[in-house]
């Protein structure tokens, strides 16, 4: 049987064959736990290459850190011990004597004693609304005092509760002076630690106990916390009896003037607020200037201890000597940078081969640039977290330890670490960048040309 065309031409043309599925191999890809363990193992190798190098390059960083942090807690250790201490008088308030008048005002001379009277305190209160509290200050220096086991001559003050309010006197035991005290004019005491001591050495508790106070019988109703007391405008408060105002008035005034004409002998009193302390000044100077007949502006008719005032000028020194303290601890860290760019450029110049055999490989230049500067910014950041872990642990340390009056330790606060962590992430960044650059602009084949 003859074959026809079709199938002639089945024979001479095959069918096609199918393609043949070859795998295709993928590059493979490496995870963010490897790629952290490959530098970590590159970032250590260079480190013990030059040990001596390596690790004053690690102190520059890490002093550096630790200087900007403990530098900057150790003006804040100094500054609330400063707060501290003033609070110790009371907070934020301000203490007031009459002076002696410098200018000539209402056509009366210059040279005028100026004296308080009780009806002061009412003609702050109706006119100066930037005062919150104020109150006089009655006292007598050396009243006789006499227990039962021995005796001295002490400071007594004339409370209200107003005063209490301003002035600071943490009591230990027993209790204040309250307002029925003063209202009924008993004869109760309060004693400061020193006088305790005096009085009632061998007696702890002397609560309910009676004392004579210029020869008259007062009850001991509280005792007075002891002070560790620096700063102060009439002596420390750890030697002062305090008794109602009333009581003081009758039984021990200091003069006939705060007897018979209700003179007090200071005025003291607390703005509503610190920022308008400047403004219950102002207000309480117009005040008594208005009524006594001199200019508010002369400073020498009134004479002020204000002690917000005091803070404030005392934040801006420190405020000053932070800058400073700052600026240099900067200047060692930006020093512990320039350490570190040093050593990665020294590592970019012994691995000059080794990047000209991954370029000739296909590692592109942007991947150099990865590496270098993944590696520069790991040297950084591991000797700032060091500088960072000694801060914290100094600050911990010397913490526990006692502290002095001026000095409430290193306290550290969230924007110092902050901008710690903020100026090493600059540092790290600017240090390790340039190294990087050159590393990834380096030719392949100069690369590979290149002797050690």
């Amino acid at each position: 049987m003859t074959p026809t065309l079709d199938q002639d031409l089945e024979i001479l043309i095959p069918e096609p064959e199918k393609a043949i599925e070859r795998p295709v191999r993928r590059r493979r890809t490496m995870h963010a736990g490897e790629i952290f363990v490959d530098l970590l193992a590159q970032t250590l190798i260079n480190l013990r290459r030059n040990k001596l190098r390596s690790f004053l390059t690690l102190f520059g960083i890490a002093w550096g850190i630790a200087s900007l942090v403990l530098l900057s807690s150790l003006s804040d250790g100094f500054r609330q011990g400063q707060r501290k201490n003033m609070s110790q008088i009371g907070d934020n308030i301000v203490i007031m004597w009459g002076g002696i008048t410098e200018r000539q005002a209402g056509g009366q001379r210059a040279g005028r004693h100026i004296r308080f009277y009780e009806s002061d305190l009412e003609l702050i209160r109706s006119w100066c609304p930037a005062v919150e509290v104020v109150a006089p200050e009655i006292k007598t220096q050396g009243v006789p005092a006499r227990s039962q086991f021995n005796s001295g001559r002490f400071l007594t003050l004339g409370t209200t509760p107003e005063y209490l309010r301003l002035r600071n006197f943490p009591l230990e035991r027993g209790r204040v002076i309250t307002a029925s005290d003063q209202a009924e004019v008993r004869r109760v005491a309060v004693l400061g630690a020193s006088v305790r001591k005096q009085l009632f050495e061998k007696k702890p508790n002397p609560i309910g106990e009676t004392i004579w106070l210029n020869n008259y019988p007062y009850q001991v109703v509280g005792l007075l916390s002891e002070k560790e007391q620096n700063s102060s405008y009439d002596g420390w408060d750890n030697d002062k009896i305090l008794i109602p105002e009333s009581s003081l008035k009758r039984d021990m005034p200091s003069d006939r003037r705060m007897y018979a004409e209700g003179g007090v002998s200071s005025i003291i009193y607390r703005p509503v607020n610190v920022q308008r302390w400047e403004e219950a000044q102002q207000q309480v100077r117009s005040a008594l200037g208005r009524v006594k007949g001199f200019d508010p502006l002369d400073k020498g008719a009134l004479w002020m201890w204000d002690t917000v005032e005091s803070a404030q000028m005392f934040d801006s020194i420190f405020d000053a000597g932070e800058i400073f303290l700052a600026v240099i601890a900067l200047v060692t860290l930006s020093l512990g940078g320039v350490g570190v760019m040093n050593t990665m450029m020294m590592a970019v110049s012994e691995r000059t081969n080794e990047i000209g055999l991954k370029k000739a490989l296909g590692a592109t230049s942007q991947r150099i640039l990865l590496d270098f500067f993944l590696e520069g910014l790991f040297l950084a950041v591991l000797a700032g977290v060091a500088g960072m872990v000694l801060a914290l642990s100094l600050s911990g340390l010397v913490n526990s330890l006692p502290m002095p009056a001026m000095f409430s330790g290193l306290p550290m606060k969230w924007h110092v670490l902050v901008g710690a962590t903020f100026a090493l992430g600059t540092v790290a960044v600017l240090s390790a960048l340039p190294p990087a650059r050159h590393a990834a602009d380096l030719s392949p084949v100069e690369a590979l040309r290149h002797e050690r």
